[in-house]
């Protein structure tokens, strides 16, 4: 169900769309040679004639006779109908239509049943739901009818697959960067809500229901599907056959993936992307985050003839976990483990004091399977660059909680560097954040930020008095600190623990594998391939999430024979199931390629470890 508050407008994308980014384009010029730079879009090639659009998706409907359009939170269901009836008029087809949002049960139903998962009202977290998607519906849903005597009927809407009916299903996908474009615009909401709820309280629930829900429930009816549809644009549909889309997931699950960017400006935020990345708008306030690989967040694109698609990143690890994982698919299943993302503070502000939860706490209170263990890896930086991290020497827990709850009080700034030392950074620099640890970027930094997957469970401390680019203060998470706070993660201890100390691990005559070690409490470890004209890799069937930090363009040779091209700062992945690959050095100088991937001794970290039983 969606709440809209004004009409939908193919020409002003602003009324249903906050966002200084623009839509994804529907098609990329044929012909254009590889950009030589950071690329906004990149895509994966299916060959030519895969992708059609919505009159194509009309004639194949039609076709059927019955079909049940699912998807997604998120999607204008009613523009979607429009489109499509629009064609079927066209062809003097009558149709009747099933809207599942008239059998989702009421609004005040729902509250109560969600709200075990949602926490405090004034809590940004919750608990990740146990619920199903058949929950959500009043139980006499699931005894409709097919169509009958050659009638053409469309169920639409969430949840149209529960039907158990022996036809086709379309699966409408929209990216989870959109979804929230949307959201702030007030122009959806939560599944079965009807009230106007603040875009922080529809994305809680998001994150810790409703994108539990139909990520589970997409899941399940995977098999059933048909086809799947990018439903990110209004005026158009995107499409493929889920038999080439699997296919498609297939080749990438053997050679090389990359997912789609994207961009969030923040209250620290900085400039450096917005001067170094074509395609970002040169207008908005600041850039703060890259969504490099934050998966849950990400999408993959897809093209054919020059039409693009988008789908979400859930589906690879529904289809290709093994090949992705190899070794550690049993661990982690359909989770991608490891996280990269862009900390910008150049010309910016410091990042909040903070620290993220232990592994115990947030599988008990948020009902996450492992936790936010952190790296700052700096890409660049200005001469006055700084890290905050560990605590001084002589720091008293009771003083320091006493400080923060009185700045908190009367809003004045208080001496942080009285508790929390300050490091110099220097470019290619790894400071080491396992959870628990204090620590802040602070400003003219470009952090590459490798981590454990979560991303959203930061427990701030002190936020420099400033306000939310909403102009409103950001939430502060004292108590939730102090229950996760690592006080001997302090004086000497931080040099000779939270800085890693990078060395030669291998070499050759024009090439070196640089060990840089993580913490002990970190499950994955980061190496560095510094390399004059080639290297060669072998992937020991583990995944390897990688980087070009130095130099301007490699080119990638898979073991298949694929090859691609990258920029400096572009990430990639090469699953487990490559086997091997080679890197060669296109551009001046020597090239520098971080390399983060999975222990061998993962089970230790998850679920051997003392402190964790």
């Amino acid at each position: 169900m969606e709440l809209k508050t004004k009409a939908v407008s193919t020409t002003d994308t602003s009324i249903w769309r906050q966002s200084g980014e623009r839509l994804l384009p529907n098609a990329v010029e044929q012909g254009v040679q590889r950009k030589t730079s950071y690329d906004i879009y990149p895509f994966h090639s299916l060959g030519a004639g895969k992708i059609a659009d919505h009159r194509a998706l009309a004639d194949w409907i039609i076709a059927q006779g019955t079909v049940l359009l699912d998807g997604y939170v998120g999607v204008f269901w009613s523009e979607v109908e429009s489109l499509l009836q629009q064609e079927f008029d066209q062809r003097a087809v009558t149709v009747r239509w099933v809207r599942t949002q008239d059998y989702i049960k009421k609004d005040d139903v729902l509250e109560k049943m969600v709200s075990p998962f949602l926490g405090a009202a004034d809590s940004v977290w919750g608990t990740k739901t146990t619920l199903q998607l058949s929950d959500f519906f009043e139980d006499g849903y699931r005894e409709q009818k097919p169509a009958i005597d050659g009638e053409l009927c469309i169920v639409i809407g969430m949840g149209a697959a529960l039907l158990p009916w022996d036809v086709p299903v379309i699966y409408l996908d929209i990216p989870k960067n959109e979804i929230q474009y949307r959201m702030r615009a007030g122009a959806i909401n939560n599944i079965g809500s009807v009230k106007r709820l603040t875009p922080t309280a529809i994305y809680k629930r998001f994150y810790f229901v409703d994108w539990v829900v139909l990520n589970d429930y997409k899941a399940q009816i995977a098999p059933r599907i048909s086809i799947v549809a990018d439903a990110q644009r209004v005026d158009s549909l995107h499409w493929l056959y889920a038999a080439d889309l699997r296919n498609a997931l297939h080749e990438m699950g053997q050679s090389v993936f990359r997912v789609r960017p994207w961009f969030e400006a923040g209250a620290w935020g900085g400039h450096w992307m917005q001067e170094h990345i074509d395609g970002l708008n040169k207008d908005e306030v600041n850039y703060a985050w890259s969504f490099e690989l934050i998966v849950p967040e990400n999408g993959l694109l897809l093209e054919s003839s020059g039409k693009l698609v988008e789908v979400a990143f859930d589906w690879l690890m529904l289809f290709e976990n093994e090949a992705v994982l190899g070794k550690h698919a049993s661990v982690f299943k359909t989770e991608f483990p490891i996280r990269f993302d862009f900390l910008d503070t150049f010309d910016g502000g410091n990042l909040s004091i903070q620290c993220h939860p232990s592994l115990p706490y947030i599988r008990k209170h948020f009902g996450e399977s492992i936790t936010q263990d952190e790296t700052y890896y700096i890409l660049d930086c200005k001469p006055d660059a700084q890290v905050y991290l560990g605590f001084q020497e002589d720091i008293d827990p009771v003083a320091f909680r006493k400080a923060l709850d009185e700045s908190q009080h009367v809003q004045e700034p208080m001496d942080i560097e009285q508790y929390v030392q300050v490091l110099p950074a220097k470019k290619h620099d790894l400071f080491l954040i396992p959870n628990g640890t204090v620590h802040s970027a602070g400003s003219n930094n470009l952090v590459l930020e490798i981590s454990a997957t979560p991303y959203i469970f930061t427990f701030k401390m002190y936020d420099w008095m400033r306000l939310g680019l909403d102009g409103k203060p950001r939430p502060i998470n004292i108590a939730h600190a102090f229950q996760n706070l690592n006080f001997d993660r302090k004086g000497e201890e931080v040099g000779k623990t939270l800085l890693s100390r990078p060395y030669v691990l291998q070499e050759g005559a024009d090439w070196q594998l640089i060990h840089l070690p993580t913490h002990a409490d970190h499950f994955y470890d980061v190496h560095r391939l510094e390399f004059d004209n080639e290297i060669s890799v072998e992937t020991q069937h583990v995944c390897h999430v990688l980087m070009l930090v130095e130099g301007s363009t490699i080119v990638l040779e898979t073991q298949d024979g694929t090859t691609k091209q990258f920029q400096y700062a572009e990430t990639f992945v090469i699953p487990a199931a490559a086997g091997s690959y080679k890197l060669r050095n296109a551009g001046q100088g020597r090239a520098k390629v971080v390399k983060a991937f999975v222990r061998d001794n993962v089970d230790k970290y998850l679920f051997n470890n003392k402190e964790n039983d």
